[in-house]
């Protein structure tokens, strides 16, 4: 790598297929570490992990090495292949397809942090869809309705 200094925070938002409410609680807390697990074996890092029974947010830090098309692929691949092979009851588990990714400032990752964290107050007033919009819109993303899941 030589002198080469890369920071490259990304907060990814990606569901359930249909936003079928697979990922109870006990499941997350056993995900979160394999997902680190993953980070870690494929030169990045999982800063914070956090969601409901329906999507996940994660916030990584990315390596000079690893696109961000790449490190979903890792995330989501992985993690599903876990799921499959640890819980016997989730044959059918899948993610959505798509996927949303937001780059971070350094001076936003404490409050990502935070965000990330209360996921399961924020999901008390809030539906998925209606978050992704509004994640969508503060990052002025354009998008149409009618392609959100």
């Amino acid at each position: 790598m030589g002198n080469s200094y890369i920071s490259c925070y990304v907060h990814y938002v990606f569901s359930t297929k249909n936003q079928k409410k697979w990922l109870k609680s006990d499941i997350r807390e056993k995900l979160y570490p394999y997902i680190g697990g993953i980070c870690k074996e494929n030169s990045f890092k999982l800063i914070k992990a956090g969601g409901v029974d329906d999507h996940l947010h994660l916030l990584v830090s990315l390596s000079s090495t690893i696109t961000i098309a790449k490190a979903i692929q890792y995330l989501k691949g992985g993690s599903s292949r876990w799921i499959h092979g640890t819980f016997g009851n989730m044959k059918n588990f899948v993610w959505q397809e798509g996927y949303g990714a937001f780059t971070i400032g350094v001076s936003q990752v404490d409050g990502t942090i935070k965000y990330i964290t209360n996921q399961e107050e924020h999901h008390r007033k809030k539906t998925f869809r209606e978050e992704f919009i509004d994640i969508l819109n503060y990052h002025g993303i354009e998008f149409e309705e009618k392609y959100l899941l």
